[in-house]
């Protein structure tokens, strides 16, 4: 998973996500990207980077948050783990959001999807 940080809930944003995702990961070409239908993802920019790196793009239906239930949950869990913290100055926060996502919710964290493994051990499990 990628992820970022900023004032600004743009398609900047969402771009640098996906850079650091694709860093990370090494995804085939195809992968799909999945989102609701926010300007930020929807944007001519946002397009241009998914269609650089060979990426398909999928948007929710309007109007059904069921379509996107994955990452609903995700940021469900997010926010009820991190207790609604509030941050002074983004550079804590984007510390403690890596400390939770990074070190917490890929390596310790148990998933009920994962048949309650973390991340990272189903990923050793599978190959």
């Amino acid at each position: 998973m990628g992820w970022s940080i900023s004032n600004s809930n743009d398609s900047k944003l969402v771009c640098t996500a996906l850079s650091k995702a694709i860093e990370c990961r090494n995804p085939p070409k195809g992968l799909v990207f999945h989102s609701d239908r926010g300007s930020n993802y929807c944007s001519y920019e946002t397009r241009r980077y998914l269609l650089n790196n060979k990426l398909r793009r999928s948007n929710s239906r309007k109007g059904n948050c069921w379509d996107n239930a994955v990452a609903e949950s995700f940021f469900g869990s997010l926010k009820r783990e991190m207790e609604y913290n509030y941050f002074y100055k983004i550079q804590e926060a984007e510390e403690l959001l890596f400390d939770h996502i990074e070190v917490y919710y890929n390596r310790h964290r148990s998933h009920s999807s994962l048949d309650f493994v973390s991340p990272v051990q189903f990923e050793v499990n599978a190959a």
